[in-house]
């Protein structure tokens, strides 16, 4: 019966709440969610689920809100609070089988948190199965030489013996290791059979003692390898023995030295250490040709863009991903990597579609990427490319770390949300960097995905931007744009629906090198 369960729309069955489905009464008397009216409108006409009754309506908003209703839920729910578990225990009970939105949140946080650790684990065996081939390796070599050198014998063998114990210590981290992939796969598993509020507890407390586990287990690896002792003393005794027998061989090791680097690999530690690892400058032709060897340099992180500002050098990251090279934001960075002048880059891209990138992420959610296709004739799209780039010399202020500031007409036509305050980051700030200057045409748009700022060049906020999530309707349109999300405009929609906007943070920034 329909008042067995007051608190639900009786299409969708989902509870009413504050924000999609508050709950909207038609002309006939019935009550329904505002996202199940919505759904139901068809070339201007609504019928009743109900009575069938035929109504005008082009919009859900059109109906009023049942305050009453709404009321009713509260009392209700004040007048029935219960302990935690017996109302979480009824949530597993209902027609659909389901969890509250709150407990449903809650298996969504932990599964993403899970599959992180999955991939960061999987990195870090990846890692320690290269790192592995080349020990043993190593320990291949040193046998071989270990019949024509009696004389290095004691050094051979200490060294081979150092091999053996990194070897082990590496075996017994990987079978670590794996043993810790399996239970946060068996967790993921577990989440998705879950029926109870009780079991959700029950596994959610079993999967945050895994994930503290395989942290501990990544942040191990990273502090044990590779052994500098072991390392060095392999290549020095190696170094020894081609030298008494004039001997070539592919290692082709020359000095010892170690960068304390928190953030490298395993690998690129080992290439640092072996001096396979030296940093040279590149140009944009070395890009555009992209040898395998530039390639696996890019790849593992090991070219930064460089930018001389006055008496200060800053660093951009340079990376790969999905067949596209991307210039990301100037930081400051110790210069331990193959360079290339920023200076050269963004002069080859003039020529080009300018295409910059944000990375979003809030709690709960990776980092996710947006592309913007900007219209540089214009000084508001060169703005944008400066707090993309970083390249200021004045102030090298930049959109990253700067967070969203606000949604408006949230869940309507027009929907947009804010951000890009880069001097205050609570919507004080964003002053331009560039001059005013007259005569730029600004594009217009009503469009779902196009970049726009609500305030002329001149103002002290012009470096903040709107992006439009939800079309105009009626023909309206905003002026001053100058740019469009190309790619990415799903990830701006999941941020607005997030609970704070607040959160919803630009971790990454930069420009896309179409070279």
């Amino acid at each position: 019966m329909d008042n067995d369960h007051p608190e639900e729309c009786k299409v969708c069955f989902d509870n009413y709440d504050e924000e999609l489905r508050r709950p909207r009464t038609l002309p006939c008397g019935h009550t329904f969610c505002s996202q199940c009216i919505e759904d139901t409108i068809n070339d201007v006409q609504l019928t009743c689920p109900s009575c069938r009754a035929e109504h005008s309506a082009t919009a859900a908003t059109q109906f009023p809100i049942s305050y009453i209703v709404e009321a009713f839920i509260k009392k209700f729910k004040d007048t029935h609070l219960t302990p935690a578990g017996a109302v979480l225990a009824k949530c597993g009970q209902d027609r659909k089988r389901g969890f509250s939105e709150k407990l449903q949140s809650m298996v969504q946080e932990e599964k993403s948190s899970i599959n992180n650790l999955i991939s960061e684990c999987e990195e870090m065996l990846s890692q320690l199965g290269k790192y592995q081939g080349l020990v043993r390796d190593w320990k291949t070599l040193h046998h071989q030489l270990q019949d024509r050198l009696y004389d290095l014998m004691e050094k051979n063998m200490a060294a081979i013996e150092l091999l053996e114990q990194e070897d082990i210590s590496v075996v017994n981290m990987t079978t670590e290791g794996e043993d810790g992939k399996k239970q946060l796969q068996t967790m993921l598993e577990c989440l998705d059979t879950v029926t109870t509020a009780q079991e959700v507890f029950a596994v959610i407390d079993e999967a945050d003692q895994s994930n503290m586990e395989a942290e501990d287990w990544i942040q191990k690896c990273q502090e044990l390898f590779p052994d500098v002792n072991t390392i060095s003393t392999s290549v020095k005794v190696q170094e020894t023995i081609k030298k008494v027998f004039n001997m070539t061989t592919e290692t082709g090791a020359t000095a010892v030295s170690v960068l304390e680097d928190s953030s490298s690999t395993i690998m690129e530690t080992v290439g640092r250490i072996t001096g396979e690892i030296s940093p040279k400058k590149l140009t944009v032709d070395d890009l555009r040709g992209m040898s395998e060897s530039i390639k696996r340099l890019v790849e593992a992180g090991l070219v930064l863009g460089v930018q001389q500002d006055q008496d200060d050098l800053r660093y951009s990251r340079i990376t790969l991903q999905d067949g596209h090279l991307y210039l990301h934001t100037l930081q400051h960075q110790p210069p331990h990597y193959h360079t290339i002048q920023v200076t050269e880059v963004m002069e080859a891209l003039e020529s080009s579609s300018t295409v910059v990138f944000l990375d979003l992420a809030w709690p709960g959610s990776p980092r996710q990427r947006l592309h913007i296709q900007l219209n540089t004739d214009t000084m508001m799209a060169r703005q944008f490319l400066l707090l993309c780039t970083g390249q200021q010399q004045q102030s090298g202020s930049s959109y990253l770390n700067t967070k969203l500031l606000k949604v408006w007409h949230k869940d309507e036509p027009g929907e947009h949300v804010m951000g890009g305050d880069y001097q205050y980051n609570n919507g004080e700030g964003g002053a331009p960097l560039l001059p005013h200057q007259r005569g730029h045409k600004y594009k217009k748009s009503g469009s779902a995905g196009a970049v726009l700022s609500w305030y002329d060049q001149w103002r002290n906020k012009s470096a903040e931007f709107c992006i439009i999530t939800r079309n105009l309707t009626d023909g309206l349109e905003w002026s001053s744009v100058f740019g469009k999300v190309v790619r990415g405009l799903e990830v701006v929609r999941a941020a607005v629906n997030h609970r704070d906007i607040t959160e919803v943070t630009v971790v990454d920034c930069g420009v896309l090198m179409s070279l």
